[in-house]
């Protein structure tokens, strides 16, 4: 078999094989994070959020046409498992290009596709494994245009070269650090080869900016403004420039926060994360290629262009990531940025070990020893990686953000204003709401976005029943600027019953002149201040919102599901935290009846629960301590100063790190006093 017929043979068999793996594990509903956000602006043909994901978005419509299975999640899930695949099969193509068909060329793209984070992120509706296409194929013209024999070929991948740098700054901006080092390297190897002119330059640039075509879809989509829900006001160069470049986050950063993390630490978790998810000996492979590379001035140029687009976006991303990374989830938001490296890494990994194979057989034979030596090496890496991650990656019956958004939206009053706040809720609850068309009697309006000028003016007429008393959300100054506080906006819309999922954004603390928060599951629903509240009646409403049999801390820390589950489980003690909290500040008789009424409820959940989270115990142990302080209302002494120690030491036990553990263990020993003279005078 020729050459060229045995690579595109190992390139479509990877493509196939990462197919199958990945459409059999993608999930059937929506995931956490940005997913819900980014299918609901393709089920509405809406802009995302900055700066927009142009083709991710038309790509995933068209999807939704052509393909649509259970749901529109699955449809999406399934087409960003065909970008990974594609993506695992251009890193095997630019291997093969590079060092000639072989093992090398499976592992780069078998290693890479079954590693933990690039599996996990190539089979949800996230822009992560389009991205990564886009690095395989910026990867596979590069390796085409250094290994072509005349000028003329030269010239042609680098036309295709310039086209995919544009298209690829079309989804995310992350590969602007590969591109700015591709161009000038390009131009350069053309000049060397006296294959640059004018022409030439204009017809590159040409090729360049058309890539940036797709970028039109975000005006016409905000100029016919037919979307229930879309990002910005896209149809003024300012407002598109805004979106482009990302000013509502913060042109290079994350998110919008100061906070900064020392550099050295986000390079160390970095590297943490190839040792422990691409494997040493995959690093290993990666350094071999490196150095056998130093001997042939043909792969030393194309080695080096690949170890400094890695090293530059490594470093400039390690400066410029502003989340904290000690907390699980966000450190789950940052590495996922990690793949674009992760890479560069593969396919130094790859050509290490075919280089590897030839430099054995040039200097001691038995070439057929170590070529299928080779291929065990690559067979047992890939066999050990999927054995180790399937379990995890397999998402195939998670549901869990998907019946989080239901039950919330489900449990709402009819035609019920609800304020989204936070990717969890907003995202989730857009999705089921737009693109399932689950209760289409509520409107939804997220926090955030009436913060922006734009969002009133675009999206008020899709908010039929809803009264903006300005033209955004501000506090400040409201008669001079024209906007409005949260006061106002409650009672303009006060012949609705409105609800805060998940919070209210601090900065505006208005509402608290004429309004009160009551509990509602994971939600709140804001009352007016002088409604009557009758604390038996509200218990009974709110005990059994949600249908919820989810174990509790069943998921991985930094996973949605997991603050999903834990919203579920927290949802079921607001309303008897909320009532003790209530009662702290009453007197007398109405205090004592709501201490009763909370322990009661705290001892109806807890009792209900095999496993519970251990703030559990802590709360049910004060409303025992407090109501046995108002006399106990008929219930035993002896028996709340039992559940109080009960649950006290049960607590210290599952949380021995609380800042309060000394004054609880104090607590314990006075109990355990005042129970032991209970029971002595009983007896006398």
């Amino acid at each position: 078999m020729s050459s060229d017929k045995l690579t595109w043979t190992l390139t479509g068999a990877t493509v196939a094989c990462v197919l199958a793996v990945y459409v059999a594990s993608a999930p059937r509903a929506v995931s956490g994070g940005d997913s819900g956000e980014l299918i609901t602006a393709a089920c509405e043909l809406g802009v995302a959020h900055p700066p927009g994901y142009p083709i991710f978005t038309m790509l995933a419509s068209l999807m939704l046409s052509l393909l649509p299975l259970s749901s529109p999640a699955h449809s999406i899930n399934v087409l960003c498992a065909v970008f990974g695949a594609g993506a695992s099969g251009a890193l095997c193509f630019t291997v093969c290009r590079m060092a000639g068909p072989g093992p090398g060329a499976v592992l780069a793209g078998g290693v890479f596709a079954v590693s933990r984070l690039v599996w996990q992120w190539s089979i949800v509706a996230e822009v992560f494994s389009l991205n990564n296409l886009f690095v395989g194929v910026l990867f596979s013209l590069s390796a085409c245009f250094h290994c072509a024999e005349s000028v003329h070929h030269k010239k042609k991948f680098a036309l295709w070269g310039a086209l995919f740098c544009g298209l690829s700054l079309c989804n995310q901006h992350t590969l602007v650090l590969y591109v700015v080092v591709i161009i000038p390297w390009a131009l350069l190897h053309l000049y060397t080869h006296n294959g640059l002119s004018f022409f030439g330059l204009v017809s590159l640039g040409t090729c360049f900016l058309a890539g940036f075509v797709p970028y039109i879809y975000l005006p016409i989509s905000s100029y016919l403004n037919r979307a229930r829900w879309s990002w910005g006001d896209q149809t003024s160069l300012h407002g598109l420039l805004t979106h482009l470049l990302r000013a509502e986050y913060g042109t290079f950063s994350l998110a919008k926060t100061d906070e900064n993390l020392n550099l050295q630490k986000f390079l160390w978790a970095q590297w943490n994360h190839c040792m422990n998810d691409l494997s040493t000996p995959v690093l290993v492979l990666a350094l071999l290629g490196i150095l056998l590379s130093l001997w042939n001035r043909l792969r030393c140029v194309f080695i080096w262009l690949i170890v400094t687009m890695v090293s530059i976006y490594s470093v400039f991303f390690a400066w410029r990531a502003n989340l904290n990374i000690e907390k699980p989830l966000l450190l789950g938001v940052v590495e996922r940025f990690w793949l674009q490296a992760d890479a560069g890494v593969c396919v130094l990994a790859g050509l290490g070990l075919n280089w590897a194979v030839c430099w054995l057989n040039g200097h001691l034979g038995w070439r057929t020893l170590w070529n299928t030596g080779a291929w065990i090496l690559t067979a047992g890496l890939i066999s050990h990686m999927i054995s180790l991650n399937h379990k995890e990656c397999d998402q195939s019956g998670n549901d869990v953000v998907d019946r989080f958004g239901r039950e919330v939206v489900s449990s709402l009053p009819v035609s019920s204003l609800v304020l989204t706040r936070g990717d969890l809720p907003g995202n989730t609850l857009r999705y089921v709401h737009y693109c399932q068309g689950l209760r289409p009697d509520l409107s939804l309006v997220d926090q955030e976005m009436m913060t922006y000028s734009w969002y009133v003016a675009k999206l008020q007429k899709h908010l039929p029943g809803v009264t903006f008393p300005g033209r955004w959300w501000d506090p400040i100054d409201t008669m001079e600027k024209k906007t409005f506080s949260i006061e106002q906006f409650l009672k303009h819309n006060k012949h609705r019953p409105v609800f805060l999922c998940i919070g209210l954004t601090e900065g505006d603390p208005s509402w608290e002149r004429s309004f009160s928060r009551w509990p509602w599951g994971v939600c709140e629903q804001l009352v007016p201040v002088k409604a009557p509240f009758d604390p038996e009646k509200w218990a009974q409403k709110t005990l059994d919102l949600y249908n919820w049999s989810q174990p509790h801390d069943s998921f991985h820390p930094g996973s949605w599901e997991r603050v999903a589950n834990e919203e579920m489980w927290q949802a079921r003690m607001k309303t008897a935290f909320f009532l003790f909290d209530l009662a702290e500040n009453m007197e007398k008789e109405q205090q004592a009846r709501l201490y009763e009424l909370s322990y009661n409820l705290y001892c109806q959940i807890v009792d209900a629960q095999v496993d519970y989270p251990a703030n559990w115990d802590k709360n049910l142990a004060l409303a025992a301590e407090r109501l046995l302080r108002s006399g106990g209302r008929g219930h035993g002494l002896d028996s709340l100063l039992s559940r109080s120690i009960r649950h006290f030491s049960r607590y210290l036990q599952r949380e021995p790190t609380d800042p309060q553990s000394k004054a609880i263990r104090s607590i314990i020993t006075h109990l355990k006093k005042e129970r032991e003279k209970l029971r002595d005078r009983q007896k006398a």
